[in-house]
């Protein structure tokens, strides 16, 4: 089975996140860690495939603190794959940024939040 761990600034979005990958993907269990300060110890104990990680302009869910998150989790696991999700029409210069950290090689993803949710779920399966 498959493991996915979520780590979004709203608990609703989460599970919102949850049950659209769910529904899309076979044989896939999604962990939602409650606060960026058990990420890191959420994909110890899970061994996911993949990471996907909200960033805002807000602590603890800056980009800067993503990427802190991504390298402790790759020291521990270099197979789990980062996916950062930004809201591109919030906030234009964070996505940029977030597009800049992807073709850097820093995350292996990204998606911006105005995608449906079966993209979100064909790329998540994809990875």
């Amino acid at each position: 089975m498959r493991r996915i761990v979520l780590d979004m600034q709203s608990g609703i979005f989460a599970k919102a996140i949850q049950r659209t990958l769910l529904q899309e993907l076979d044989d896939c269990q999604i962990i939602i860690s409650e606060h960026p300060d058990k990420t890191v110890q959420r994909c110890s104990l899970f061994k996911p495939y993949a990471l996907l990680m909200e960033a805002t302009g807000y602590t603890p869910w800056r980009l800067e603190e993503r990427l802190v998150i991504c390298e402790k989790v790759r020291r521990n696991d270099p197979s789990c794959k980062v996916v950062i999700l930004v809201d591109d029409v919030a906030d234009q210069e964070l996505a940029e940024r977030v597009t800049a950290a992807k073709r850097d090689g820093k995350i292996d993803a990204f998606l911006f939040g105005t995608v449906t949710d079966r993209y979100l779920a064909a790329v998540m399966d994809s990875l």
